[in-house]
């Protein structure tokens, strides 16, 4: 169905014109494009019977520098609008609402403001506040200096002190800039792109945000902020009518259509490929195999659907998995540790990227890094590749396009952040939602034995846009970059008259009390307490089988796929034994199973399944956190029509895993290195609360020693130690040993899918049925330890982190300490940490694993003031008399997290996890009702009781400059 422009269709506002409506039977929903006929902005509804609706509004906005001006602007145009003139309505609307999803994303090419709520009265009290936000905001100079960057006096009012940078993003991205991922995709992007914005960094430079001033951000607004540069998504149940009702009244009918010139020119290719060399901070003295050697090349369009899914087929080709030819050589090689962090396929820009190289290498095998994967590629040009390959990788993409998600980011946004960067660049996002007819005409295509090596020919080998970049670790660069920083702020000091430094003062202080303002904040909509639903869905299993084994099966939505899980009691296990589970857990699925080896199983497991997984989950126990309760999981996925393969697959990494493959075991060992030393800036201040709550329970040791910076540390000794043959040959026995120890103990299956599948399920499961037992069963003991300890590594910001003991998570009170957290991030830590401080964020919960109550920071300037802050806000808590509605506004907070919905598939799963553990529904529903019951006498008598801050246990993730302050701080030093 369809309809020609202007005309008006039933159901919609007459200020838009229906495009067309399409019908995509593989998502079970109906995309309808609207065009707005006085502005020409875009509105693409996606209906679906959802009642998790989602609102997303996009606009191309491209940077001509790296000031970051619209990642600055992304934050400051949230913080106040012509509606909603109040100090910061984004963070304020958080606390009153029981929203699912709210955020502002960045990108390199534009910029997006979306959000998600179950609630239809929330869903519209959200719409109208991000409306106001995007075309409406104040922009106030002072919102500016603090989202972006100021310059202040350490000391604020004494001008006899040293200048100092301040700003929310000005810290983000130094944080983000001592990742040498990110360091690794700015360089190269700005090598491949030296004439488009995509040379650019859209987030900032540390050093060149400064230079940003606030009438260029204004002019940034006023140039790119406009409907005629805007794209609508919208998802769910909601009415389009009301949708467009809400666009026109409160925004659209204000404005008429402009050209935007917004387009992103097209980067004009290269003559000839290009060698780069740079250099990334590294605060460790060894610089040994820590380079990157990575190979760019710039493709097509990725608007042209059909050049985007070739070039994603042909990335399947090259890197799906360990069988594929490129992955395979970059894992097997000595030229470097792993496989580039940085790698394949970049789709989301005008231009596409594909990216192949390695880390952990050096300089001087750059020409044979490149030689190795030019090498590999003229192979597969030369040669072709196994068709089955090929079906496989299409079988890749079809199980990807089927699947519902939705834990931890909602499926609708999802959907819409996909379609997103062609309705950016004028191309059809209904096109890269309904990918059916694509995918057969490539499957078409790829059915040539000559379609894949024409590919590689001409993306790649005869592809003259191609950048080498050699980036090399620099053990001076931070120290370089922070002199220059002090040298800079002391040029301008030098400079300042009387009449300077008062006014800096004065903005310091202007800055003071805008924050401390309130404002009146009964101009923003809320939700009350009778908006929260009575009640909780959790999901129940439809049958529940004791023998042979115990099974549980979920009847849930699951698109035409099915789930299995296997949960193994865990047995007793001595110390090696848990810290090897990690290692464990990830190299099981990677590695061959019976008579195949791993690239065998890496073939079988792409053409008939979405992958498998292996981990663990210990737990406290719900009325005591030194009870706790452990699982080995094994947990796959397949498209229904494979389920018997996929049992069998699974089946095999269970029974007759191999850990003769030492080579492949030592290669496996060396991505996890470099992984989890990758991952510590980006989850510092997960680490921190971990470090922090380490002596709060055995459990929460046994976390911190196997999933937080103590297991970083020990997993790159195992990598050091095994360049020993002999090593890795004790590392393959030690893990064979516990394989045979975990896999015959109690066994609980999972089966999520349509109830119409069950049957099959059932019969490809019958052979493998068999209860298992449990000799010595699982414990940790009791553990209870003062930790005050900081960890030093590659950072060049601080992650600052305080935790209590208080109670299990049945205990009542828990609610209160739950609710507590909110209601100090939203009344006391958002302002001092964030918005005072300068930290990237900050706030405070109840951790119901560790029975422990935890302040953290991320991405932080300070150390010691925001120690502090985490004690001065008890004292706020407990010292002042607070309004009813900021109590209330807490428990929204902790309400909606309760009530957020995941996948079908992922609640069925959370709930068969949950059920293992001993929370049963009654529990969580009991939880819940003693959170709606939470006071504010209760909130300051749980943290008069816990709270105490001589009792507080101390722990600090920080760089290698800020050693004598966390010495100072009496914190006993450790390096990651």
């Amino acid at each position: 169905m369809s309809e020609a422009n202007g005309s008006h269709a039933k159901g919609h506002h007459p200020a838009f014109s229906l495009v067309r409506s399409v019908p995509i039977e593989a998502l079970n929903l109906t995309v309808d494009e609207y065009r707005h006929d006085k502005t020409g902005a875009r509105h693409y509804h996606l209906a679906t019977d959802d009642d998790q609706n989602v609102f997303l509004v996009g606009l191309r906005t491209v940077p001509e520098d790296s000031t970051g001006v619209a990642h600055i602007l992304e934050h400051t145009a949230l913080c106040g609008s012509e509606r909603f003139p109040v100090r910061d309505p984004f963070f304020m609307m958080i606390r009153r609402s029981l929203n699912t999803f709210m955020n502002a994303f960045t990108s390199s090419d534009w910029t997006a403001y979306p959000f998600a709520s179950c609630n239809e009265k929330d869903y519209y009290n959200l719409l109208d506040v991000y409306l106001d936000a995007t075309f409406f905001s104040r922009i106030d100079e002072l919102d500016f200096r603090q989202e972006g960057h100021r310059v202040e006096f350490e000391q604020w009012d004494d001008p006899s002190t040293p200048l100092t940078f301040k700003g929310v993003v000005f810290n983000e991205m130094k944080g983000a800039m001592s990742d040498p991922t990110s360091v690794l995709w700015q360089t190269l992007s700005r090598e491949l792109f030296p004439d488009t914005t995509y040379h650019h960094n859209s987030g900032g430079d540390p050093e060149r945000i400064p230079d940003l001033t606030y009438e260029q951000m204004v002019a940034f607004y006023k140039r790119f902020y406009h409907p005629s540069n805007a794209v609508f998504m919208t998802y769910g149940n909601q009415p389009v009518e009301r949708l467009q009702t809400e666009f026109e009244e409160r925004a659209l009918a204000r404005f008429d259509e402009i050209d935007p010139d917004s387009a992103v020119p097209l980067q004009s290719i290269f003559a000839g490929p290009k060698q780069v060399e740079d250099i990334y901070p590294l605060d460790d003295e060894d610089t040994s195999e820590k380079t990157h050697v990575n190979i760019g090349w710039m493709l097509d369009e990725s608007a042209d659907l059909d050049a985007r899914l070739e070039a994603q087929l042909l990335e399947g080709v090259l890197l799906e998995n360990s069988a594929s030819p490129l992955l395979r050589a970059l894992e097997t090689t000595d030229l470097g540790a792993a496989p580039s962090p940085v790698l394949g396929l970049e789709d989301s820009q005008r231009q596409m990227v594909f990216v192949a190289g390695l880390e952990g290498s050096e300089a001087d095998r750059a020409e044979a890094v490149e030689k190795l994967v030019l090498d590999t590629l003229t192979e597969v040009a030369d040669k072709g590749v196994d068709p089955d390959m090929v079906e496989s990788v299409l079988h890749q993409l079809e199980l990807e396009q089927r699947e519902v998600t939705g834990d931890g980011f909602p499926y609708g946004l999802h959907l819409i952040v996909q379609a997103l960067p062609a309705a950016i660049h004028d191309s059809d996002p209904i096109n890269l939602l309904d990918l059916e007819p694509a995918l057969e005409r490539l499957r078409a295509k790829a059915a040539d034995p000559q379609f894949i090596p024409n590919l590689v020919r001409r993306l790649l080998l005869d592809n003259p846009h191609r950048v080498r970049l050699v980036l090399k670790p620099d053990t001076e660069l931070s120290a370089r970059q922070l002199a220059a920083e002090k040298a800079r702020l002391a040029a301008m000091q030098d400079t300042l008259t009387a009449d300077d430094k008062q006014r800096i003062v004065d903005q310091a202080k202007a800055l003071a009390d805008r924050q401390a303002e309130e404002g009146d904040l009964s101009l923003l909509p809320t939700v009350t307490r009778e908006d929260i639903p009575e009640d909780i869905d959790i999901p129940q299993p439809e049958q529940f089988v004791h023998q042979p084994s115990s099974q549980r099966w979920y009847n849930r939505s699951t698109n035409g796929l099915c789930y299995l899980q296997l949960a193994i009691d865990l047995p007793h296990l001595d110390r090696d034994e848990l810290e090897l589970m990690p290692v464990y857990t990830s190299l099981l699925t990677e590695l061959g199973a019976g008579d195949r080896d791993y690239v065998a199983m890496a073939e079988a497991v792409t053409a008939k399944t979405g992958g498998f997984s292996s981990g663990a989950s210990v737990r406290a126990g719900i009325d005591d956190v030194h009870r706790t309760s452990g699982f080995w999981l094994l947990s796959g996925k397949a498209l229904v029509r494979h389920a018997d393969a996929m049992v069998d697959l699974f089946h095999q990494h269970l029974d007759a895993a191999r850990f003769d493959e030492i080579d492949r075991i030592r290669d496996l060992v060396s991505q996890m290195r470099f992984g989890t030393e990758q991952g510590v800036s980006g989850r510092g201040h997960v680490h921190a609360m971990m470090l922090a709550s380490s002596g709060m329970s055995a459990r929460a040791a046994m976390r911190h020693d196997t999933a937080g910076v103590s297991a970083v540390r020990r997993i790159k000794a195992m990598d050091d130690g095994l360049e020993q043959a002999e090593s890795r040959y004790d590392l393959a026995e030690r893990l064979a040993r516990l394989h045979e120890k975990l896999k015959g103990g109690l066994r609980h299956y999972n089966v999520v899918t349509e109830q119409r599948h069950f049957a099959e399920m059932a019969q490809a499961l019958r052979p493998h049925m068999h209860q298992g037992q449990t000799d010595q069963p699982f414990a940790l003991g009791h553990h209870e330890a003062r930790v005050r300890e900081a960890w030093i590594g590659n950072l060049a910001v601080n992650y600052c982190a305080k935790a209590h003991a208080c109670v299990p998570p049945k205990h009542p009170d828990a609610a209160a300490l739950a609710v507590l957290g909110g209601f100090m991030r939203n009344g006391f830590l958002h302002t001092a940490i964030r918005e005072k401080g300068g930290a990237y964020g900050g706030g405070a919960g109840f951790d119901a694993e560790s029975g422990s109550f935890r302040f953290f920071s991320y991405r932080d300037p300070r150390l010691a003031e925001t120690l502090d802050d985490f004690d001065r806000a008890v004292d706020w808590v407990v010292d002042n008399t607070h309004e009813d509605r900021t109590v209330e506004e807490a428990i929204f907070g902790v309400i909606a997290s309760i009530d957020k919905p995941g996948s079908p598939a992922g609640e069925a799963k959370k709930a068969f996890m949950d059920t293992l553990h001993g929370r049963t529904p009654d529990d969580l529903r009991e939880i819940r009702a003693r959170v709606l019951d939470v006071t504010q006498d209760d909130l300051k008598r749980v943290a008069e009781t816990y709270l105490k801050p001589e009792t507080a246990s101390v722990g600090v993730l920080a760089g290698p400059s800020r050693e004598e302050d966390l010495k100072a701080l009496d914190l006993r030093i450790e390096r990651i």
